[in-house]
């Protein structure tokens, strides 16, 4: 019985996930199976003070994206104020907004800055970012404005 149940639940969450990729707008990072933030759970970067990977058993799709979490308790203290914990730039790389562009956030490289959590692409570009974190922020907040809802290949070009 439990491995029919265990089943049962694998398959609802496969049809969640990929429910949420349709419904998910090129303003959230997430994959192509609408998994936010590689699955690490949002909440323990204010809560326990590093990245942590979610748990697949306890999730939350907040505007058509899946988080993942770590414990019940995150879970809900997410889904009482999503926008506490959410990343800013919808998880793409803090810097990359500040020139424009959308990159994936890696969740290990990350900070929080006045309450709110930055995800960066890569270790030397979190190192640049860390150089002048407030001009890059109004850099990327302007920017973000305008490219917000345009997918990220369509600002390659």
């Amino acid at each position: 019985m439990n491995v029919t149940k265990s089943l049962i639940s694998g398959i609802a969450l496969s049809v969640a996930l990929a429910t949420s990729t349709l419904a998910a707008g090129v303003d959230v990072n997430a994959s192509n199976t609408g998994l936010a933030m590689q699955g690490y759970d949002p909440v323990a970067y204010f809560t326990l003070g590093e990245a942590t990977e979610g748990n697949w058993t306890i999730t939350s799709v907040h505007n058509g994206a899946t988080y993942r979490f770590a414990n019940e308790e995150h879970k809900a203290a997410f889904e009482s104020d999503p926008e506490a914990f959410l990343p800013q730039y919808g998880g793409f790389c803090a810097f990359g907004a500040a020139m424009g562009f959308k990159f994936d956030g890696d969740p290990t490289l990350w900070k929080i800055v006045d309450n709110e959590l930055f995800l960066n692409i890569s270790k030397d570009v979190q190192e640049r970012w860390e150089g002048d974190i407030p001009g890059y922020i109004e850099k990327a907040d302007d920017n973000w404005e305008t490219i917000e809802d345009v997918a990220p290949e369509d600002l390659q070009s």
